[in-house]
């Protein structure tokens, strides 16, 4: 079992019941689904990024990248109907909580002139997404094979709609949020 998903268990589920008043375990906020995108819109004018990009996400991920085409075509963009320009790895289970410890403990830290996470990214209905400039901080990309360096999105999805609730939730993972 992966550590994360230990605390939640024995940790984090007694914490949020208390401090929402509820009984029902089912009932509280957990984690669904962690989604990692890269857009690589330079891998119109080299096709090589794309292969690059889609494999340190898979190093990042532990998974296989599913690439993302474009649906409708953009002129100004010099962008076709069916190009590849990105890719992106939905986590669950196993994998998501052992990518949230990571995330959390090994590759925030390492971000330069890092004061903490965002607390205001969430979208309204509990889900929190951040932004990460390059893809070096995490240890598994070997920097001296990287050619460029490629931002990526990160999504959590939790199960409640409350914005609160998975704002506690994420800190009681430790996520280190910015003092607003």
């Amino acid at each position: 079992m992966a550590r994360l998903h230990d605390k939640y268990k024995k940790d984090i589920v007694p914490a949020l019941a208390k401090r929402f008043g509820r009984e029902n375990v089912l009932a509280l906020p957990r984690l669904s689904k962690i989604v990692l995108n890269m857009g690589v819109g330079k891998a119109l004018q080299d096709k090589n990024r794309m292969e690059q990009a889609a494999e340190q996400l898979t190093l990042i991920a532990g998974q296989k990248v599913q690439i993302t085409k474009s649906r409708v075509a953009v002129s100004g963009f010099r962008l076709r109907e069916n190009q590849e320009i990105g890719c992106r790895v939905t986590l669950r289970g196993r994998r998501m909580y052992e990518f949230l410890d990571r995330l959390i403990n090994v590759a925030l830290p390492r971000i330069r002139d890092f004061r903490g996470v965002n607390p205001k990214s969430f979208d309204g209905n509990g889900n929190y997404s951040m932004g990460v400039g390059e893809q070096l901080i995490f240890p598994e990309i070997d920097p001296d094979k990287v050619n460029f360096t490629q931002g990526m999105d990160i999504t959590i999805v939790t199960s409640t709609k409350s914005d609160d609730e998975a704002r506690e939730l994420l800190r009681q993972f430790g996520m280190p949020f910015r003092e607003s």
